[in-house]
């Protein structure tokens, strides 16, 4: 495992409220037995989080105002993020936050 580049305020700050409200999200609404997180800059120009459950998905609903506020987050730093139904079921979130935006 190689050295993580030096991640600005900004984009630790987005980082660690997405993956809150994803965690969040999930607690909420999921009934999900298990959630994994993965965090990683695999080639030092962007951040990506993943947070994946094996829950009921979405049921029905559409994406509220925590979906909206991760969105958000993510373009003011000129990031992406994508949350829908799971490859295998449960819920998925995507984020990518580029380290030079910010």
């Amino acid at each position: 495992m190689g050295e993580l580049p030096r991640i600005p305020a900004a984009v630790q700050a987005a980082g660690y409220r997405i993956v809150q409200e994803a965690l969040t999200n999930v607690l909420r609404h999921a009934r999900a037995s298990c959630v994994r997180v993965n965090v990683e800059a695999p080639d030092g120009d962007a951040v990506r989080i993943e947070v994946v459950d094996d829950g009921r998905g979405a049921n029905g609903a559409g994406p509220g105002n925590g979906t909206r506020g991760m969105r958000e987050r993510a373009a003011a730093l000129h990031g992406t993020l994508d949350a829908g139904p799971g490859e295998d079921g449960g819920w998925r979130v995507r984020a990518r936050l580029p380290i030079g935006a910010a």
